[in-house]
């Protein structure tokens, strides 16, 4: 017997990282950091910068998880002005750690979550703090269902505690593993861990169009990838197309 090929509209609820995924992460990071960069002798490519923070923030993560994001952002600040051998203070390390919510939104995703909204309960599962997600929620301009941060579990995925804790608070509303379709652009962060979590899971591959890894690690061996978009827009639009098909 063939197995029945899987659907987008077989899900309850699509559960989000943000960063990377419906926030334009790398642009905020770039721009953020401007105060650094303007001070190198020589220039660094784009991709240079992001895997050098990177590199600091997984580390950073993974001694201190549980400090805020904000403060894990000025620790990746002070590293990078030291690798780079550029003067900084301890003020404009903090203004870094304050500069997600001036972090742009993807064009699409505003537009895509609207239309999602309609069909799916949607969940964050960030690796942010409640501040710093509140000035990007204003960008999204979506109520979520749920929203699950690295403040309130006390580590940062790729931990397996990120998962468990949300799947233990969707379970209280009735949904189970199953139901569940994890959708994101980090391989490391969320693609791994949902791969070990049980979850199916839908890769918005905003990097497409480049080489590498961007601001996040190198996850290693591929993990499984149920569903593949290169944006926000190409995932709603797909649902729409099978609701079409009936």
């Amino acid at each position: 017997m063939m197995e029945r090929k899987m659907r987008l509209k077989d899900f309850k609820v699509l559960t989000f990282d943000c960063y990377g995924t419906l926030i334009d992460w790398e642009t905020g990071i770039i721009n953020a950091l401007t105060p650094l960069l303007s001070r190198l002798k020589k220039p660094l490519s784009r991709d240079a910068v992001l895997q050098a923070h990177a590199k600091y923030e997984s580390r950073q993560q993974k001694w201190t998880p549980d400090r805020p994001y904000p403060a894990i952002l000025s620790s990746v600040y002070r590293r990078l002005a030291e690798e780079w051998g550029v003067s900084h203070t301890i003020s404009e390390a903090q203004d870094y750690g304050n500069s997600v919510p001036n972090w742009p939104a993807f064009p699409d995703s505003a537009e895509a979550l609207a239309y999602l909204k309609q069909h799916f309960k949607l969940v964050i599962l960030s690796n942010v703090d409640a501040r710093s997600f509140s000035g990007s929620n204003a960008r999204l301009n979506v109520v979520f269902d749920g929203i699950y941060t690295a403040e309130d579990i006390g580590s940062y995925k790729p931990s397996m505690r990120n998962f468990k804790y949300m799947l233990e608070y969707l379970s209280d509303i009735g949904l189970e593993p199953s139901n569940v379709l994890h959708t994101a652009e980090s391989l490391f962060h969320d693609h791994m861990p949902a791969n070990q979590a049980g979850l199916a899971s839908c890769w918005i591959y905003r990097r497409h169009a480049q080489d590498g890894f961007g601001a996040t690690m190198d996850p290693g061996a591929m993990p499984k990838i149920d569903f593949r978009f290169n944006s926000m827009a190409e995932l709603a639009e797909a649902h729409k197309k099978e609701m079409a098909e009936g």
